[in-house]
C-alpha cells in the first residue's frame, strides 16, 4: 500500500505565500525587501547582510528554514524505502539522529542532495532544496511506506553561531549542552512539542529548530527573548550564502545543476564529481544509479569539484579556472572574499584528471572599480579542508559564551 498527501498549498501553481514568521520579519526587515523561496516570501537582509553574517560567526543568526521542502516517510517498509532512494545506507542513521544524503538518476546524475531525519522508529523526514514528491511517488511502487510533504505543516528556524547553545540554555531547553552534532531531540515549549537538531548550513556551531506552523510566532518570540543578551539578530539568505561558502557547502542551482532540470544531460553530476562519494555505499544491494556509478568509480568520472585559495582579494565569482599551463580546464562555482579565514576562496568544477589538492591553478578575475573593467589572472591551489573550521562545532558540550 501507498499512501501520498499533497499539501492543500498547491506548490504547482504560481502562489508566493508569507511564512508562518513572517509578522516578525516584517516588523525587522529594515531593507522592505523580499526574495522567494519556491512557496514562500524570503529575506535577502534585514539590514546589512556582512553585519548579519558577522552574527552566525560572532554572536547567533536566526534564520527561517520553513521554505525547506520536507517530506515525511513511514510504514513497514520506510527504511527499504529510504535505502532504495538514496546512495547512503540509511540502516546507519538510528532514531534520533539525523544523515546527510544525495539521490541519484538511474545515470548515477544527482537530483538533489539534502537531510535525513529519523524522528522515531521507522519514521523518517528528508528535507531538499527542492520539490521531490513526484520521484518519491515513482519510486514507491511495490514499498508499503506512506509519503507526505509536509512543507507547510512543520516551521523551522536555524539557530546559528557561538552563542547558540547559551541562548537554548536560557529558554529553558534543559539538556541541549549534551546534544552531539547530528543529533535530535524533542522538548516541551509550552505543551507544544519542538524538535531541536543540532544541524545547520553555516559550518558552525548551531541548531534548527521545528514546531507545528500554528506556534511559529510563540517560538520566534521565546527565541529572540532568550537571546537578546546573546546578541541574537535575524539573519537573511545573503549572509547565510556567505557563511555556507566558507564552510564548502555546496548549492543546488550554483554548484551542481539539479539533473531532473538540466536541458543538456552531460550538464549534471555524479556524486563522485560533486566531492560526495563517501555518500555513496555499494555494500547495499541496490539504490538509484548503483550500476551507474559503479562504472564511474571503474573508469573515473568527468569531472571534480574543488575548493581554492585565491591569491589577492577581489572575488572570483564566474571566473574561468586555468591549469598552469594555460589551458583552460574549469570554472568558479561559488565565491566570495572571507572574513573569519582572511582568504579569497571559491568552490569551482575542473575538467579531470585535474583537481588534485595542493595543484596550483590559475583564475581569471574581472572586477570593476568606478565603471572601469579590469582583468587579473590570480593563483590559486586546491585546498582538502573547510575554509573555516571552528572546534566548537564539534565540542560537546559547547562553551558557554
Amino acid at each position: 500500500m501507498r499512501t501520498v498527501r499533497f499539501d492543500s498549498r498547491d506548490h504547482y501553481r504560481n502562489k508566493v505565500y508569507p511564512s508562518p514568521f513572517h509578522s516578525r520579519q516584517k516588523e525587522l526587515n529594515g531593507l522592505k525587501e523580499w526574495s522567494r523561496w519556491f512557496d514562500y516570501l524570503s529575506v535577502p537582509a534585514y539590514t546589512c547582510p556582512t553585519m548579519e553574517y558577522f552574527s552566525g560567526r560572532n554572536t547567533c543568526g536566526v534564520f527561517d528554514i520553513t521554505p525547506m521542502v520536507k517530506h515525511l516517510v513511514s510504514g513497514p517498509d520506510a527504511l527499504a524505502y529510504m535505502n532504495r532512494l538514496v546512495t547512503r545506507d540509511v540502516a546507519k542513521i538510528k532514531p534520533g539522529r539525523v544523515g546527510y544524503a544525495v539521490w541519484c538518476t538511474d545515470e548515477g546524475q544527482v537530483i538533489d542532495d539534502g537531510t535525513i531525519f529519523h524522528l522515531r522508529e521507522g519514521v523518517y523526514r528528508l528535507c531538499s532544496q527542492e520539490h521531490q514528491i513526484d520521484w518519491m511517488m515513482i519510486n514507491a511502487n511495490g514499498f508499503d511506506v506512506n509519503i507526505i510533504e509536509d512543507t507547510h505543516d512543520v516551521a523551522g528556524l536555524a539557530l546559528q553561531g557561538p552563542t547558540s547553545c547559551a541562548t537554548l540554555k536560557r529558554m529553558g531547553l534543559t539538556g541541549i549542552e549534551d546534544l552531539t552534532p547530528f543529533g535530535l531531540r524533542y522538548f516541551d515549549l509550552d505543551g507544544i512539542e519542538l524538535m531541536v537538531s543540532r544541524t545547520g548550513y553555516t559550518g558552525d556551531l548551531g541548531y534548527e529548530l521545528w514546531i507545528d506552523a500554528g506556534y511559529a510566532e510563540l517560538l520566534w518570540d521565546r527565541v529572540f527573548a532568550a537571546g537578546e543578551l546573546h546578541q541574537i539578530q535575524p539573519m537573511g539568505s545573503d549572509a547565510l550564502e556567505m557563511l555556507r561558502i566558507e564552510a564548502g557547502f555546496i548549492l543546488a542551482g550554483a554548484d551542481f545543476m539539479p539533473a531532473q532540470h538540466t536541458v543538456r544531460p552531460t550538464h549534471t553530476r555524479s556524486p563522485f564529481e560533486l566531492g560526495l562519494g563517501w555518500l555513496v555505499d555499494f555494500k547495499k544491494p541496490v539504490f538509484n544509479g548503483r550500476r551507474a556509478l559503479l562504472a564511474e568509480k571503474e573508469n573515473g568520472s568527468r569531472y571534480a569539484l574543488v575548493k581554492l585559495d585565491i591569491e589577492g582579494n577581489k572575488p572570483a565569482d564566474s571566473s574561468y579556472v586555468y591549469s598552469s599551463t594555460n589551458k583552460n580546464i574549469g570554472w568558479i562555482t561559488s565565491a566570495m572574499w572571507s572574513p573569519s579565514a582572511k582568504k579569497n576562496i571559491a568552490l569551482a568544477t575542473v575538467e579531470t584528471p585535474h583537481g588534485a589538492v595542493g595543484e596550483e591553478m590559475l583564475v581569471e578575475i574581472y572586477y570593476q572599480r568606478e565603471l572601469k573593467w579590469s582583468r587579473v589572472k590570480a593563483k590559486a591551489r586546491v585546498v582538502k579542508d573547510a575554509f573555516f573550521d571552528p572546534p566548537r562545532r564539534r565540542q560537546t558540550p559547547p562553551a558557554d559564551w
